[in-house]
């Protein structure tokens, strides 16, 4: 039977990896995880920013490095990116 993972031990494994984060709202990130705490707080380096305005256009900010608060995240995507969809 193959092991199992809890959450935080799957996220660990993902440090140093992309992420693409999918926040709650019209926020979307893509950017290595350089670590991160028990409430999912993260720290990002390299980050792209995707936010859709009111009005449909589409905005990408790139950002060197940012501390994300976990309250907000409402999915994670190892490897992934908005780009790829």
């Amino acid at each position: 039977m193959a092991a199992r993972l809890l959450p935080l031990e799957l996220i660990d494994k993902c440090i140093g990896s992309r992420l693409w984060i999918i926040m709650k709202g019209d926020k979307e990130l893509v950017g290595t995880l350089r670590g991160f705490d028990d409430y999912v707080n993260m720290v990002l380096d390299d980050v792209t920013e995707y936010e859709v305005d009111a009005d449909g256009t589409k905005r990408r900010i790139q950002l060197d490095q940012i501390l994300l608060n976990g309250n907000n995240v409402a999915m994670l995507v190892p490897g992934g990116s908005p780009e790829d969809t």
